[in-house]
């Protein structure tokens, strides 16, 4: 038993994993872009195209197969 986190917060947690909203995973590629038009030409879920973020990184979002957030950032 985790000290600091209750049974609600436990199950809502489960639940999370289960449904894969739980995790994010950041990769990085060499062409962003060449990389999104390959997803969306696989009928991958775009969550984000890429974007300059404030934070001086270029960046984009899908989600896997079980509904996990994939981040990938344009490699320097």
């Amino acid at each position: 038993m985790d000290p600091g986190v209750t049974e609600e917060e436990r199950r809502t947690i489960a639940e999370m994993m289960a449904k894969g909203t739980f995790a994010s995973i950041m990769l990085s590629a060499k062409d962003l872009d060449g990389l999104f038009e390959t997803l969306q030409a696989n009928d991958v879920e775009v969550m984000q195209e890429p974007t300059e973020q404030p934070w001086g990184t270029r960046d984009g979002a899908v989600r896997d197969p079980a509904g996990n957030t994939v981040r990938i950032q344009q490699q320097a």
